[in-house]
């Protein structure tokens, strides 16, 4: 089991990953395009990275593409989302 720092770390990658992707996680919630157990499960995806300081750093100094990092466990999902509708 993660520890709740770890997991804190990880839901604020995450949620920080969609922002940089003009994703807002709570919206598509609402929406129906997914669910809190998806949201759940990518935070899951996260705490399995082995360099979440890429990912702060990648953050933290502007992102510079409109997809994520290739070593992004949440890619395909944030992929999806965009792609889900125009």
């Amino acid at each position: 089991m993660q520890s709740t720092k770890t997991l804190r770390r990880h839901a604020q990658l995450v949620d920080r990953m969609a922002d940089a992707l003009g994703i807002d996680l709570e919206e598509e919630a609402l929406r129906g395009h997914l669910t809190i157990s998806e949201i759940d499960d990518a935070v899951l995806r996260c705490t399995g990275c082995t360099n979440p300081d890429s990912c702060e750093h990648w953050l933290d100094t502007g992102p510079q593409a409109s997809d994520p990092p290739g070593y992004c466990r949440n890619a395909e999902l944030f992929g999806d989302l965009r792609n889900s509708h125009p």
